[in-house]
């Protein structure tokens, strides 16, 4: 009676063991399945074109990646900030993401795309990708435990603000200006006599509602996106910065993907890039013609003097990177009509 007792007992307890989530074989394959999903995670909002890339990307990855592996994406924050991602991408638990201005503190080479009017247009864009991007800038990070799989884009940056038209670089005189947090940038409104205040951009509708800052800079996927336009009254179109935003894996997970997998990601990186362009390009033009209709004051500003006011920023780049005099001069000349 003893023995039928015991044995009872332990059907009981390995019926319960096999049967409690992580234990048995059925929690094992569940826990393989999840090791294989890409979690990809992003700061941007939904409707920016970053948003809107990194969804098209995981539906064509998702449709050429091999059974067990699914891109899983999470937008406008859901899983932090730049700067939680970027530590996230470095310890594995988020295996994609997608920064932009925070490159530069991590990489000094990545302040290329922080220095004012140097890139034209996205025809320029792409000769200076294939002449110094990926021979030269893109392995920078990898030391940092990053690997750079795609350069995309984020948009040319325009400054919007309460106070007044900025045609000049002294309109800029006395307005508290929120940029990103990259010291290239503060130095740059500062060199032009703003008044620059790093801050996270979800924090900068409310800043702007309250008072706390007068301004900001953006291109205008984000400006719409973020319905700056509410607490916002003056647009100028000063494109003074084309930033990229930069496809990246955390190395560590990287390194465990099977080459297949590693292929397929790198190339639709790739592949995605005409239609980023086109949809790019389609989206600023209606988006000045929106942002006019909400009531924002657009203007041009006076580039010359804005690009005179720069010298001592490109001074400072080549000066700090030891190619940097070499890629502003290459990217000067490639620039030339």
């Amino acid at each position: 009676m003893q023995k039928m007792i015991y044995r009872f007992y332990l059907l009981l307890i390995s019926a319960v063991m096999w049967g409690l989530p992580g234990c048995g074989p059925a929690a094992s394959h569940q826990g393989e399945k999840e090791a294989q999903k890409i979690i990809f995670a992003i700061s941007a909002s939904q409707g920016s074109l970053q948003y809107q890339t990194a969804e098209e990307f995981t539906r064509r990855v998702n449709e050429q990646l091999p059974p067990g592996y699914q891109i899983v994406f999470y937008g406008s924050a859901q899983l932090g900030k730049d700067k939680d991602l970027m530590q996230k991408l470095k310890l594995g638990t988020v295996h994609l993401s997608l920064p932009s201005s925070i490159m530069s503190t991590y990489a000094p080479e990545f302040g290329l795309f922080e220095m004012p009017f140097l890139i034209r247009d996205r025809t320029h864009l792409q000769q200076i990708e294939q002449q110094i991007f990926w021979p030269e800038m893109a392995a920078s990070m990898e030391p940092k435990g990053y690997k750079v799989i795609g350069l995309w884009e984020n948009g040319f940056r325009h400054i919007t603000n309460n106070q007044r038209p900025i045609l000049h670089p002294t309109d800029l005189k006395g307005i508290k200006l929120r940029t990103p947090r990259s010291n290239w940038r503060v130095d740059m409104f500062r060199v032009w006599g703003g008044n620059p205040t790093p801050m996270a951009f979800s924090e900068v509708f409310v800043a702007l509602q309250t008072g706390v800052i007068d301004g900001q800079e953006n291109p205008l996927t984000n400006i719409y996106a973020e319905k700056l336009h509410e607490v916002q009254a003056y647009l100028s179109l000063s494109a003074h910065v084309y930033m990229p935003s930069y496809l990246t894996v955390g190395l560590r997970k990287w390194n465990t993907l099977p080459a297949e997998v590693q292929n397929i990601l790198f190339h639709a990186a790739q592949e995605i890039k005409p239609w980023i362009y086109q949809t790019a390009e389609r989206q600023e033009k209606e988006l000045i013609d929106m942002l006019q209709e909400k009531g924002m004051k657009v203007n041009a500003i006076e580039r010359d003097a804005f690009e005179e006011a720069s010298e001592t920023l490109y001074q400072s780049f080549g000066e700090s990177v030891a190619a940097g005099q070499t890629w502003i001069q290459a990217c000067k000349m490639t620039s030339a009509p």
